[in-house]
């Protein structure tokens, strides 16, 4: 409330100032956004997440193309080699959007950000959509390097058709975004950097890992129904699958929003 004064001394009744911020508002969501996007540049590691994940893209599909060309494996879609570098590029999606939460809570900045934006959903719907647009770009990209870097080490074992070709870098795209979703989440839910990628590095890779080396049928459906299981499914063109690209895209979505909506429900009951 605040009051003010004529020149004449007359004070005017006592006014509500609103204290939720609109949509536009700085301490909205499109506030939030904007202030997310400016803090995970203000980051380091945001740059180098990226610069390996790019490194790491083109060593994997130059490796896995010359492989499958020394080994005279059948002719296969460019485009399966970048897929195939996800189970490692995701990684560098992982530690960019882990950084961008638990920082902020080893820093103490988080209690800034939650007086700025009151409303603590738009504070982690904003990380999560910045962080998903940024790995959406960084995806698309280095399934294009790799691509590319794989055509050549395949040397001419390998098909290209532009129309599937697309289909798969943006498949890996959506894939690293949603992977970048779930992130978010399970580092809002444990707010420590080594807890978020221990559980992050099992569910991505060490689970799978596991299953698929002991063998059998019953593994091999639960390593389908995985984040990583599924994600290979709509983004590999040829592999063996129970169900349609549709359905894995919507596997993978269901652990983002459940990873999101446990991170939702610490964020509301702890304090910062």
């Amino acid at each position: 409330m605040t009051t003010t004064t004529t020149p004449a001394g007359r004070t005017d009744p006592p006014r509500a100032v609103p204290d939720t911020p609109g949509r536009g508002a700085p301490g909205g969501f499109a506030g939030a956004i904007a202030s997310e996007w400016t803090k995970l540049w203000s980051v380091r590691a945001s740059s180098i997440c990226l610069l390996a994940g790019l490194a790491i893209s083109g060593i994997f599909t130059y490796y896995y193309a010359s492989i499958s060309r020394i080994n005279g494996h059948p002719v296969q879609p460019v485009g399966n080699a970048a897929a195939s570098s996800a189970v490692l590029v995701q990684f560098a999606v992982v530690v960019l959007a882990t950084v961008a939460v638990t920082s902020e809570y080893s820093t103490g900045s988080v209690r800034a950000s939650l007086l700025w934006v009151p409303r603590r959903h738009r504070v982690q719907a904003a990380k999560a959509l910045v962080a998903a647009v940024v790995a959406f770009v960084a995806g698309t990209a280095f399934a294009v390097v790799g691509t590319a870097v794989a055509w050549v080490a395949f040397d001419g074992r390998a098909s290209f058709e532009a129309g599937p070709s697309l289909r798969q870098v943006l498949a890996v795209g959506l894939y690293q975004a949603l992977v970048a979703v779930l992130t978010v989440g399970v580092a809002f839910a444990t707010r420590h950097p080594a807890g978020a990628l221990s559980i992050l590095v099992t569910l991505l890779w060490a689970l799978p890992s596991v299953l698929l080396g002991l063998g059998g049928p019953t593994l091999a459906d639960v390593n389908d129904h995985l984040p990583h299981g599924s994600g290979d499914q709509f983004m590999r063109i040829g592999a063996e699958s129970p169900y349609s690209p549709v359905t894995s895209v919507l596997i993978v979505a269901a652990w983002a929003a459940t990873a999101h909506l446990i991170g939702l429900y610490v964020l509301r009951r702890r304090d910062a």
